[in-house]
């Protein structure tokens, strides 16, 4: 990236950002995608990715299906390389504040050195939402865990309770499920919030019990996690159950820090999701945001890739106007 100067930066490597890299790039437009940890985002740890459209496993000459759909590592991967291959360029780098000076946005990054651009995209993402109960930090990849393809591999047969009863809580417990016929998953409500597909297959594994109206208010041990403190939403009781791990998914936080960063006013909603119109674009000219990171997403890759598309297309159009 000579000089230091791109047409477009986008922020974040997830499935908004890529998939904005990849229409930002066939637009001709030089492009800069800056990400601080790893291409993929949240997306990497998908064990599989069974409801992108298209994604359906490899199929052989007699119609029978040979493998089985992509994994979110494979999916992610792939994108990657589409977007490089229409011109995006890569960075591994943390961003430390956005400024905007005339039309002209200003991106420094935490080595001191700085990127300009006409327009940016955030697309930071969401990260897991903790509990904030006694315990969870200290035990923390010591049994309590926001990742089961990360981390189901070290309790293979043991004990795991799971916290949450939406998408993800259902879809990594049934993931533990092959590495555990002991699966508690703990909802704090009288029914699971999923997709009615993933409730039912949730609910007809045999290796899952499903805990209803129930929290977890501590999590004890010594070097590691051995048991849990929960309570009985509706008796008030409260119990301690053995345990040698956890996996907490009980929504997300947005990380949209940098859209406070600068001299940046962007207009946040009540949990602190960047508020955008349909085109994406926030209340500063010129700067967009896509994915997780954005105020009324639904929150799937195949929405938070719509949002990089759409951010992407109106982001050259702002550029072509200017």
């Amino acid at each position: 990236m000579s000089e230091n100067i791109a047409d477009l930066i986008i922020i974040g490597a997830g499935p908004a950002g890529l998939t904005a890299a990849q229409y930002a790039g066939r637009a001709n437009l030089k492009v800069l995608v800056i990400e601080q940890t790893a291409v993929g985002g949240q997306a990497l740890v998908i064990d599989v990715l069974e409801n992108f459209p298209g994604n359906a496993g490899q199929l052989d000459t007699a119609g029978k299906e040979l493998t089985g759909p992509k994994t979110g590592f494979e999916f992610c991967m792939d994108m990657h390389r589409q977007a490089e291959t229409f011109g995006a360029s890569f960075l591994f780098n943390s961003v430390s504040s956005i400024k905007k000076e005339g039309n002209v946005f200003k991106v420094d990054l935490i080595d001191d050195t700085s990127y300009t651009a006409t327009a940016v995209i955030i697309a930071t993402g969401a990260r897991p939402r903790l509990l904030d109960i006694p315990g969870e930090k200290e035990f923390f990849a010591k049994g309590v865990s926001c990742c089961a393809t990360c981390d189901g591999i070290f309790f293979k047969g043991k004990k795991i309770f799971v916290i949450g009863g939406g998408d993800a809580a259902c879809d990594e417990a049934r993931y533990l499920s092959r590495l555990s016929d002991k699966i508690v998953l703990i909802h704090r409500r009288d029914s699971l919030r999923a997709q009615k597909a993933l409730i039912q297959r949730t609910l007809s594994n045999p290796n899952i019990k499903v805990r209803y109206n129930t929290i977890i208010k501590e999590i004890k041990g010594d070097v590691k996690v051995k048991s849990v403190i929960l309570m009985d939403v509706k008796t008030n009781e409260v119990y301690e159950e053995e345990a040698d791990a956890i996996f907490i998914f009980a929504g997300t936080a947005p990380q949209s820090s940098l859209a406070k960063t600068g001299n940046l006013n962007t207009a946040l909603d009540e949990n602190g999701y960047i508020i955008t119109d349909q085109k994406m674009a926030t209340n500063v000219a010129g700067l967009f945001a896509a994915g997780d990171v954005r105020s009324g997403a639904f929150r799937q890759v195949v929405t938070a890739s719509a949002d990089g598309a759409i951010a992407a297309h109106n982001a050259a159009g702002y550029i072509d106007e200017l």
